[in-house]
């Protein structure tokens, strides 16, 4: 979807419609949650501190994100891809996968197939979408933003290496500012680059990552698309109203904690064994620390326990401080024989 969140706050008030419209909450340490195609230019992008977006963009309207409306407008869009195919990989409220090989409907080809689904959505929601179609999930991730908004991409087998030989490395999911140095380092800037290097060298540098990675510069993703995913972590987190070193940061553990276990009973089919804790600090530096006891925590009590000894594994200076805390749920395996699971809850 374009600009999902965004895009369904000026279809539901006209008077957005053309401006620069920011999803944020009203709080100066909140973070953007969808930029509106009128604020991109200035530079505003999700994730991006909502009074830096303030001061790029000072005519930016912003809006209180309402997470129920843009739900329900996202079980709409799933019912239509429904209707063209039962294999469908939700990634988030407004992007999934479709196995279209063999559609629901008469259609030539995977190309005219997304151009239906992309005119069903716009005429039962209102709202654009845009499509990347390829042989596999990586190419058609990345075609998906090829010509956005309102558009869709096509990148046919034998375009594959024409394509992605002048691609920036940084288009490879995984593929962050720190991987991103660790590749220039090495003189590695494009797919072509990549290409290039004999996968041995890769292996040898960065271990199973450096094969997926040569994988991924020749275009190859033998992964199928999954209709039911299991989840991958269960979390909460929270900005905190004002920065707070880590010594003072046991409230707000326990209370993210509290929130994660609610929502590990209400959700989880499966049993959680890692513990995982999140940070950021002042100057937004993103820390994780984990950990995967004996026996998977069994109860809110053990994973307050868990996350607030988890703190003491960060070696930044005490005087740190932080913004954000996070307290998740991860490692999730079917249940053991001798895991009971009355002994979760």
């Amino acid at each position: 979807m374009d600009a999902f969140y965004a895009s369904v706050e000026q279809r539901d008030r006209p008077e957005l419609r053309g401006l620069p419209v920011v999803v944020c909450k009203k709080s100066p340490r909140a973070v953007v949650t969808a930029a509106s195609y009128e604020a991109r230019p200035f530079g505003v992008r999700s994730a991006m501190p909502a009074m830096r977006a303030a001061k790029l963009c000072p005519n930016a309207v912003f809006v209180d994100p309402d997470f129920a409306r843009y739900k329900a407008v996202s079980a709409q869009i799933r019912e239509i891809f429904f209707r063209y195919t039962p294999h469908v990989e939700p990634l988030s409220l407004d992007e999934a996968y479709l196995d279209v090989t063999h559609p629901l409907i008469a259609s030539p080809s995977a190309t005219a197939t997304a151009a239906a689904i992309r005119g069903e959505i716009r005429d039962t929601t209102g709202l654009t979408a845009s499509a990347g179609i390829a042989p596999n999930k990586f190419l058609a991730k990345i075609a998906s933003d090829w010509r956005k908004p309102d558009g869709q991409f096509v990148i046919k087998p034998h375009q594959v290496d024409r394509f992605l030989h002048d691609l920036d490395v940084a288009k490879i999911p995984g593929v962050g500012r720190v991987m991103r140095a660790k590749l220039a380092d090495m003189g590695l800037h494009t797919m072509g680059e990549l290409r290039a290097l004999s996968p041995d060298v890769l292996v040898e540098r960065f271990g199973r990552w450096g094969q997926r990675l040569a994988e991924l510069a020749r275009g190859i993703d033998e992964r199928p698309v999954k209709t039911h995913r299991a989840a991958a972590q269960i979390s909460a987190e929270d900005t905190l109203s004002a920065d707070e070193v880590l010594a003072d940061l046991a409230p707000h553990i326990q209370r993210m904690a509290d929130k994660t276990w609610a929502a590990y009973q209400r959700k989880a089919d499966r049993v959680a064994r890692t513990v995982v804790l999140k940070l950021k600090t002042a100057d937004f530096q993103i820390l994780t620390r984990s950990y995967t006891p004996p026996v998977p925590p069994a109860s809110c009590a053990e994973l307050h326990e868990i996350a607030l000894a988890l703190r003491w594994r960060v070696e930044l200076p005490v005087s740190t401080r932080y913004r954000l805390v996070g307290v998740g749920l991860s490692g999730f395996v079917d249940e053991a024989p001798d895991m009971q699971q009355t002994a979760l809850f």
